[in-house]
């Protein structure tokens, strides 16, 4: 089973309207893990999300995509916290911005006895990302259930997705952040995130120093309309993005392309410690290739929406 942990939550996303009507709210399920979660089932992978969902009725709007994907909720209980949401908004270039409400919430709602006893007994991928390094107290439990994930020989993915909206001690979140690093084997990145954790670097510098780390063996960064790069100490390639035909939004991109990286890997069963830097600069084309297309498609839709993996290999095959 590929194993996603992290947020789930709830996007409100104002409706267009006109001048001094009310607002209206779309509420619509969400957060980068879940996202994942639901992408990589889309595309046959046997997936479950490893997080506490609400009882409340936002909790329910987050297990019917679940439910419909195949999405295994490996905690059972419901949370009877209220479930975490954030307002999304759009600036100058149309690209989403989210403020987050997540005091007290279901997906806070975690301890590490809670988290191991609903791991399942065959891990093949552990991913992990969005706001587990964000909190001390949240860091701390998610660490110790990662390491000892780790300390299994399974194959570990991060996508930080880097909120600085949310972050009050950026120095103390970049130390936690760090320590997850150490850990994983996989890395994907957005450009964003890479400026916001250091924006004196150029990619290729961050690559780097990620390679440097004890454990990564690969890493993805993407460039929203530049395309996505993948760097190995000894390979490197780049791709496109793909283009849909009718363009919805770029909801869910990222985790849709990351979903699609890991597919690719399995497809090529090398997605095992060791075998991920030993990959080939047309290896890596392809991977990256299969993750644009993924997400390309998503964004064909307003929302996250990823497609299923015959509507990826459609695209694939008539290329």
């Amino acid at each position: 089973m590929f194993v996603v942990a992290g947020e789930s939550l709830i996007d409100l996303v104002a409706k267009p309207h006109a001048l001094g009507s009310d607002l209206e709210m779309g509420a619509h399920a969400g957060g980068s893990p879940y996202n994942c979660a639901i992408a990589l089932a889309r595309l046959g992978q046997e997936a479950g999300f490893l997080c506490p969902i609400s009882s409340d009725t936002f909790g329910d709007l987050l297990m019917a995509p679940l439910d419909q994907a195949g999405v295994v909720p490996l905690v059972k209980d419901r949370s009877g916290c209220n479930t975490t949401l954030a307002v999304v908004t759009r600036n100058a270039r149309g690209l989403p911005a989210y403020a987050f409400y997540r005091q007290g919430t279901a997906e806070r709602d975690i301890s590490r006895e809670k988290l191991m006893a609903s791991l399942p007994q065959t891990i093949d991928l552990f991913q992990i990302g969005g706001f587990l390094p964000i909190e001390p107290e949240d860091a701390e439990i998610w660490l110790d259930v990662v390491k000892s994930v780790a300390a299994q020989g399974i194959v570990l993915s991060i996508d930080p997705n880097v909120r600085p909206s949310l972050i009050s001690d950026f120095a103390g979140y970049k130390q936690r952040l760090s320590a997850f690093l150490d850990l994983a084997h996989i890395v994907k990145v957005s450009d964003e995130d890479l400026a916001a954790l250091d924006a004196t670097k150029s990619i290729d510098d961050h690559a780097a120093a990620l390679l440097a780390r004890p454990n990564v063996e690969l890493v993805v960064v993407t460039m929203g309309e530049e395309g996505s790069r993948a760097f190995t100490t000894t390979a490197q390639a780049s791709a496109p993005i793909h283009r849909p035909d009718i363009f919805g939004d770029t909801v869910g991109a990222g985790d849709s392309l990351m979903a699609g990286i890991l597919t690719a890997l399995a497809d090529r069963n090398v997605l095992a410690v060791g075998k991920l830097k030993a990959l080939d600069s047309e290896t890596l084309h392809d991977i990256l290739m299969f993750g644009a297309i993924t997400a390309g498609l998503n964004c064909g839709y307003v929302g996250c929406n990823p497609p299923t993996r015959a509507e990826v290999e459609a695209v694939i095959n008539a290329n």
